[in-house]
């Protein structure tokens, strides 16, 4: 008999096609992985400069007193807010080097507003809860990165609660009760938890192969952002749960 030669030409398209997608899907794996990288590592040194500073100035009484015996405590409380709005409508006009400065400066900032908890709080407690913090964070963020259920669904049961927390804190900066407290800071571990799946899925989402690397850095940067926002009230919640008081 003789070959099929159209029939070995259309497999041998075939299989030359099948490796171009496979060779394309790993990649996107690759650069996949590199992106999420960058993102957690950003996050990792952000969190590191916001406890150096916020360890250093607490061991400073007469900077501390110099914040939070005047009202240059409300600028140190406020400016990290402030930055966060600032990243996030202004970054696409932003140089990607412009933007990390931007979210090392949110990093310091928020250590100084940050650096009460080694005074009001014991410092084994505090490293307890970082590491108990640590290990939830990671659990749920590994969690969003590698499950395939769509986690869209859960984003505004999520936003009311996040909504919740902040009014419910405003409100009992007067009230001053424990038992609210309490509530708050157990609705705040689950919301947090919650936002950490949805937001590593969301930003793992918004990687695409096709950005070039000034793109691809600032998507880095919000998302670290994100992740890092995420981390520090989940931290907030748990210390007001499970720290000791000095």
């Amino acid at each position: 008999m003789k070959p099929n030669n159209e029939y070995n030409s259309g497999a041998a398209r075939m299989t030359d096609a099948n490796g171009r997608v496979g060779a394309h899907a790993a990649d996107i794996d690759a650069g996949l992985r590199a992106y999420m990288l960058r993102v957690y590592n950003f996050m990792c040194l952000g969190l590191g400069l916001t406890g150096v500073v916020a360890f250093t100035a607490s061991t400073n009484p007469s900077l501390m007193q110099a914040i939070y015996g005047t009202p240059l405590q409300w600028v140190v409380m406020l400016a990290p807010l402030g930055i966060v709005i600032l990243l996030s409508a202004k970054i696409q006009s932003m140089k990607a080097t412009t933007a990390q400065a931007v979210f090392w400066l949110f990093a310091g900032l928020m250590g100084l507003s940050l650096s009460y908890i080694f005074l009001a709080y014991t410092g084994e407690s505090v490293t307890r809860v970082f590491f108990i913090t640590a290990g939830t964070f990671a659990g749920m963020s590994l969690y969003g990165y590698t499950t395939k259920r769509d986690l869209t669904g859960f984003r505004s049961f999520l936003m009311m609660g996040l909504i919740g927390i902040i009014l419910a804190s405003l409100v009992n900066m007067f009230l001053q009760s424990s038992a609210m407290q309490f509530v708050i800071s157990v609705v705040g571990v689950l919301v947090f938890v919650g936002l950490t799946a949805y937001d590593t899925q969301k930003i793992k989402a918004m990687y695409s192969a096709a950005d070039v690397s000034e793109v691809g850095e600032k998507k880095a940067i919000m998302g670290a952002l994100t992740l890092y926002l995420d981390f520090i009230n989940l931290f907030i919640m748990m210390l007001h749960l499970f720290g000791n008081r000095e």
